[in-house]
């Protein structure tokens, strides 16, 4: 429930972000292109380049490129970065130090017995303690009824690791293609208003082309940002299982000693 809280919370805070940027856009848009209009050459070439703000020319690009396309790549972006920071958090929270948890429980099986074990485990956050304690629950049933229980909780805790994480695969493939598909559009209406003039002018075809490579620019950019997110999310779960391995098979190893 708190996850899923958090997760809220932070789709909230994107999407007044994502609100505020949409509406000050346009404003922000008008006002550069007065400027330029009412500038001339001399003016522009005395003007500094740091003048316009990466925020700025950003805005300006983005409303260039079409609010279409643009909107649904900048969505795919919203959402792939709310699903990678609720798995991040996750998947932070549920690291835990396997060895301390292996000695504790090692030593309450021999100080307290499997009771004192299983409340260790009861208190420790995280899938290995999660697992552990399954094991636990199910030693007076054999050693090998424990271990069976280990390997299938252990399937459980992986599901939940990775729940979501298509999703985020889904946006990196969906953003490009947006953008490829905004690029394809663009040429389209450049070589319409080719035919309708019926004369090869570069005017006529320059807005549509820029159209088209801002698309495409602004779906690759999205793609990026959400592979790292993506990259380092299945880096930690792959940690996270290997500790999951380990810690098992070192858990059956204990209880083994411990009923002899």
């Amino acid at each position: 429930m708190k996850r899923v809280l958090m997760s809220l919370v932070l789709m909230g805070i994107l999407m007044t972000t994502f609100t505020t940027y949409a509406a000050t856009t346009a404003e922000d848009v008008n006002t550069v292109a007065a400027v330029q209009d009412a500038t001339d050459e001399e003016a522009a070439e005395e003007m500094p380049a740091e003048s316009a703000s990466f925020t700025q020319e950003l805005k300006k690009r983005f409303i260039e490129g079409g609010p279409g396309f643009m909107g649904i790549v900048l969505i795919c972006l919203i959402l792939g970065l709310a699903i990678a920071i609720e798995r991040i958090i996750f998947l932070n929270l549920s690291t835990t130090n396997t060895a301390k948890l292996t000695a504790g429980v090692e030593e309450a099986l021999s100080s307290g017995g499997v009771e004192s074990a299983k409340e260790l485990c009861r208190n420790t956050k995280g899938p290995v303690a999660s697992i552990f304690y399954q094991g636990l629950d199910r030693v007076d049933e054999g050693v090998e009824n424990a271990e069976k229980a280990v390997i299938a909780y252990g399937g459980v805790q992986m599901g939940q690791l990775e729940k979501n994480v298509s999703w985020i695969s889904l946006f990196i493939a969906l953003a490009p293609m947006l953008g490829f598909m905004g690029t394809v559009i663009g040429m389209i209406q450049a070589f319409d208003k080719i035919e309708a003039a019926g004369d090869m002018q570069p005017s006529l075809v320059a807005g549509g082309i820029k159209v088209a490579l801002l698309t495409t620019v602004f779906g690759l950019i999205v793609a990026i940002i959400l592979q790292i997110f993506y990259n380092y999310i299945v880096a930690k779960i792959d940690s996270i299982v290997n500790d999951m391995e380990d810690a098992s098979i070192t858990l059956i190893d204990i209880l083994v000693a411990h009923k002899k």
